[in-house]
């Protein structure tokens, strides 16, 4: 229920923010988008759905493969990928010629195949070896193949697979020396970078850009904050009713990257900016709860880990759009305009509810127990 509102949610505001992007490229026709967009979030249903029905103990099965997979992608997008902005993020399916970015794949595999990983050492005593080895070593891979077009996401993705390895009871000092390894690692990644004039990491300077500017009176630079806020205030406490937002017209990106600073201009910061909100805790919450109920701890981590994926990427999102966090490129789950990360969320959702289905279900797998006490 918490996804079909955010699907309601979605088609509202972005059939109402679409109208100058609309005219620009479709000669006033609002139609096409809001069909597209409908397309991509029916289809995201049906998804659900059948992901729903899969027992959840396959995707397990299927990570080992997958895994390899999104990281051959990754790197075949990072070398023949569309470049935008200098950030190769994209790449085309074959034969319906849609693209997709494969980040959002390799998100939601990644976790799934670090709920495996962690489940498997369940009742072994974890060394450093065995956290780096095993966990570590595709944690690197693919957070490492993510960097160098998207920073953000691979810092997002990066701290939710700790967050992972400390609900899996992997030891404090580990995790903390890892942390520490990985941050130095990229500052000395950064600094050759700069110093011999290497092209590893293209977005370097635009970083250095919106963590500097952020705070800071540059009109140029907070251009996207500045014009959120802007929303944001004309918007109130009150809602002023679906298609009053003006920004449509001047905010950036007001349907996908700023879509929670319109929600607010049209519904106000009670019902659209803390309705909103409470909606995605909702979701977390009651992913935690099918996490504190399911018996075997491979599922457990998978609800938590695919939920706190998402609430993650939206808090984010909603950070950004009331300048608590420099800018970034998260676009919020189930309600930005988008094509195949609709697809993407919708999967991870319908394999939390696998596991919520298995909890009612007598089960024949042989998959390790956890003890009661590990979630609490």
């Amino acid at each position: 229920m918490t996804a079909l509102f955010l699907g309601l949610i979605s088609l509202l505001a972005v059939y109402s923010s679409i109208s100058s992007l609309a005219f620009k490229r479709e000669g006033g026709s609002t139609l096409h988008f809001l069909m597209k967009h409908g397309f991509f979030l029916a289809t995201g249903g049906v998804i659900m759905f059948y992901a729903s029905k899969l027992k959840y103990s396959m995707y397990s099965r299927l990570s080992q493969l997958a895994i390899g997979v999104v990281a051959v992608l990754l790197l075949l997008t990072l070398v023949l990928g569309s470049n935008i902005n200098d950030a190769s993020r994209w790449i085309t399916i074959p034969i319906i010629n849609q693209t997709f970015q494969t980040s959002d794949l390799a998100k939601l595999v990644l976790v799934v195949y670090l709920a495996r990983m962690i489940s498997k050492h369940q009742g072994n005593e974890w060394s450093l070896r065995d956290v780096i080895v095993r966990l570590m070593v595709p944690v690197g891979v693919i957070c490492g193949l993510i960097l160098p077009a998207n920073f953000s996401t691979a810092a997002l993705l990066f701290a939710l697979c700790m967050v992972i390895m400390f609900v899996g009871e992997v030891p404090m000092k580990w995790l903390l020396s890892i942390v520490g390894l990985a941050i130095g690692s990229f500052l000395a990644l950064v600094m050759v970078n700069e110093a011999l004039g290497l092209d590893v990491l293209p977005r370097v300077e635009t970083w250095e850009k919106r963590i500097s500017s952020f705070g800071e009176v540059d009109h140029e630079a907070n251009y996207q904050v500045e014009h959120a806020k802007i929303a944001i205030a004309s918007g109130g406490l009150l809602p002023n009713g679906p298609g009053s937002g003006a920004s449509r017209n001047w905010l950036p990106h007001p349907y996908s990257d700023m879509i929670y600073a319109f929600i607010i201009e049209e519904y106000g910061s009670i019902l659209g900016g803390l309705g909103l909100l409470l909606l995605y805790l909702i979701l977390l919450f009651r992913a935690v709860r099918i996490a504190g109920r399911c018996e075997k701890q491979f599922g457990s981590l998978v609800a938590v880990g695919l939920s706190l994926m998402l609430v993650l990427q939206a808090m984010v999102n909603m950070a950004v759009a009331v300048n608590l966090v420099p800018v970034t490129g998260q676009p919020l789950p189930l309600v930005s305009m988008g094509g195949t990360s609709v697809w993407f969320t919708c999967l991870a959702i319908g394999i939390v509810l696998s596991v919520s289905r298995s909890i009612d279900t007598p089960s024949t797998e042989t998959d390790v127990k956890r003890p009661r006490t590990a979630l609490a």
